[in-house]
Order: structure tokens, then C-alpha cells, then sequence
């Protein structure tokens, strides 16, 4: 079954009824019913779970994978489907599964560092992998100029992939961006620290969010006011390679989630893993570090991330909160073709590798840096 999502003015999302189940929209999005939710809740409760992961950031090694396994296939262009598929039975398991799409896709020949341009053929395999939506403000937003922004977009739309953080106009950045799921209507905003030196046109601030905490705060309210019942900010942040957050990080998180309009926080940038905290009653995702990136960091740190994924529970006082959170362990396995492994799903004799042993250790150890575990955090073993 698909619902739709709202994506309205303030003003009109105030007055109109959500639309019907099936009612035609850019990029639909899947009402899963079959993930299993371990958690307490009031008997009755509803719940609703919400998956986000880290950076997408398409690099040569990654994209001559694709377009092997496009031949393998006997398809032309790149097939990055094999790629993803270890993970899908994890996103899919989620209500709502939000990916980070760090560069924008386009037409023309794929491009490396410092200005990426992804095949427009990652879409479909993002939207086949079990996502619903991507965040797409990053440092890597303007990599392509002002027509890249619009680019990627379209590449989005085409894939049937929901977003946010990136606009084709003023209006677009002021509509408040709102899912309905399960009956759930759950709003996400996507903000960046800065884009490399590469800022919008002084004309057109708007094409994407850059951090602000006043702004990031009247956009959260505005979303709350549109009828969203959970707000989920995604933030691109963080120094790169660092597995603690930076002083950035941690003041911009503290002020964020003290903000009765903001649910749960979940980061990217870094491209290693960074701890979950609960401040608040509410959890900070500092960093889920990759999804599928292939940097030339020392000793693989880049090939460790997580799937963040959080069980919001429905209380007496119709207000939502987390009541499981759970971390699901990536790694970049590189030969003999790279694929990104849920090494919580491998079989049991592969857990038992001393690499994946050791990846495993490493990220319960970033995890936890901050008292996640201590907290509630369940890390997938």
C-alpha cells in the first residue's frame, strides 16, 4: 500500500484534509507493516518506526562496480542494485527509511572529488534498496551549480524518491515537508554546515538550508503547525575522520533537541562513526558515518556506518517518543565486489571473521562514547 506525502504551505496544510491513500504525488511512499518492534509501550499504543543512514558520496571505485555489474546484468548504463542489496531487508524493515544523498546525481559522465556528479542511475537503486526519502543539503549540495541543484532533484523525482534540503524555489524551501505513515504524520527537515566554498547565488538562498539554529528552529515550528505529530532533523555536520563530535556538533545538537518542535536528531559528514546520545529524553545521532562512499582515509575508517533506527511510541498525552533505539552495523566489504554488508544479518560463520569481529567492536566503541548504551541504545549483533 502507498500514502502520500504531504508536502503543503503552512497556510493551506492548516485547512485541507490529508490526501487519500493513492493519491497521485511525487515519489509515494511504501506503508510497511511487516518490521517486528520490540519495545515498551502502553497497551494499544500506536508506533511507528523511522531508519536514517549516512552518506551516499558515489566515488570511481564505487561507480566502475555499477557499471560492471550493469554488464554482468546485461544492462547498459550502472546497475548499483547488488550494491545495496545486503541491506534492503533492514531499511525495509523500517515505516520510513530517510538516505543521505551527500552529492547530486545528474546527466553526463560521472565526477569525482572536489566536484561530484553521481550517475542518475543510483536513484532507482536507492528507491529499489527500500528508501522512501533522501536528505540532500550537504557541503556537496553546489557541486554541480544551481543547475545540478535542480538536476538531482528531478533525478529524485524520477526514482519516485521523496526530499528535502535542497529547492526549486522559495516556496519549495517554505513548504513544510511531511510523510504520512501508518497514519503518522512525521516532518523532516535537512540542514548543512556549508558547501565548500561553493555558496547559492546571492539571488537564490534558498536552493538549500544552511545551518542556522533560529531558522532551523521557526521551520521546526512551522512543520509542527502543519500537523506533523514527529520532526525528524537530518544535519549534515562535523569534521571529517573525527569519530567525537566537534564543539559545533555538540552546542548546535544541545540547543536543536532542547527544542520541543525537534523529535530526534540524526547526523552525517564525518564519514566514521560518532556516538548516540540521549539528551533530554530524546536521542542525537552525532554521526552514522557511511553508507556508500570509498574515500582514501587511512586504515578503512570510512567503511564502518550504521543504520539508525528508532521506534517512536504513541503516549496517553498523544505525544510520540523513542522508546527503542537501535543501531545496525554497515561495512564496506571491497572484494571481490563491493557491497554494503549488514554485518548483523551475515551468516554465522562469517560473523565469526576476525574482520567483522573487529568492525563490530570498533563501532559499539564509537557508539558508546557518550553513554548511548547506558542510555537504552540496542547496537544489532
Amino acid at each position: 500500500m502507498r500514502l502520500s506525502v504531504i508536502r503543503m504551505l503552512l497556510l493551506a496544510a492548516l485547512v485541507a484534509p490529508p490526501p487519500a491513500v493513492g493519491a497521485a504525488r511525487e515519489g509515494m511512499i511504501h506503508d510497511r507493516l511487516t518490521g517486528t518492534v520490540t519495545s515498551t509501550a502502553p497497551a494499544g499504543a500506536r508506533q511507528v518506526t523511522i531508519l536514517g543512514s549516512g552518506d551516499i558520496l558515489v566515488h570511481p571505485p564505487t561507480w566502475q562496480q555499477a557499471g560492471a555489474d550493469a554488464v554482468k546484468a546485461g544492462r547498459p548504463g550502472y546497475d548499483f542494485d547488488p550494491m545495496f542489496a545486503p541491506i534492503r531487508p533492514a531499511v525495509e524493515s523500517a515505516d520510513l527509511a530517510i538516505c543521505h544523498l551527500e552529492a547530486p546525481m545528474g546527466p553526463g559522465a560521472p565526477a569525482d572529488f572536489p566536484r561530484f556528479r553521481a550517475p542518475t542511475d543510483l536513484g532507482p537503486a536507492i528507491r529499489t534498496a527500500g528508501y522512501d526519502t533522501c536528505s540532500t543539503a550537504s557541503n556537496h549540495s553546489f557541486d554541480q551549480g544551481e543547475q545540478g541543484v535542480y538536476a538531482n532533484l528531478d533525478a529524485l523525482d524520477a526514482a519516485g524518491l521523496n526530499h528535502t534540503g535542497t529547492f526549486r524555489s522559495s516556496a519549495g524551501q517554505a513548504t513544510p515537508t511531511i510523510y504520512q505513515v501508518k497514519g503518522v504524520k512525521i516532518g523532516h527537515l535537512s540542514w548543512t554546515a556549508h558547501f565548500n566554498g561553493h555558496p547559492p547565488p546571492p539571488d537564490k538562498p534558498w536552493l538549500a538550508n544552511r545551518i542556522d539554529v533560529p531558522a532551523i528552529k521557526q521551520a521546526a515550528a512551522a512543520t509542527r503547525n502543519a500537523g506533523a505529530q514527529i520532526i525528524v532533523l537530518s544535519v549534515h555536520w562535523g569534521t571529517e575522520m573525527e569519530h567525537t563530535p566537534d564543539r559545533d556538533q555538540v552546542r548546535w545538537a544541545n540547543e536543536l533537541i532542547a527544542d520541543p518542535d525537534i523529535d530526534l536528531i540524526i547526523g552525517h559528514h564525518a564519514h566514521v562513526v560518532q556516538p548516540f546520545e540521549k539528551v533530554g529524553g530524546k536521542w542525537i545521532a552525532y554521526g552514522v558515518g557511511n553508507t556508500l562512499a570509498r574515500h582514501d582515509f587511512p586504515k578503512d575508517a570510512n567503511r564502518e556506518g550504521v543504520l539508525a533506527k528508532f521506534t517512536f511510541t504513541e503516549q496517553p498525552d498523544r505525544r510520540w517518543t523513542v522508546t527503542r533505539a537501535e543501531a545496525i552495523p554497515l561495512w564496506l566489504s571491497l572484494k571481490p565486489t563491493i557491497r554494503v554488508l549488514d554485518l548483523a544479518r551475515l551468516p554465522a560463520v562469517d560473523r565469526r571473521r576476525e574482520t567483522y569481529r573487529a568492525a563490530m567492536d570498533r563501532i559499539s566503541g564509537y557508539l558508546d562514547a557518550r553513554g548511548g548504551i547506558n542510555d537504552g541504545l540496542h547496537i544489532a549483533r
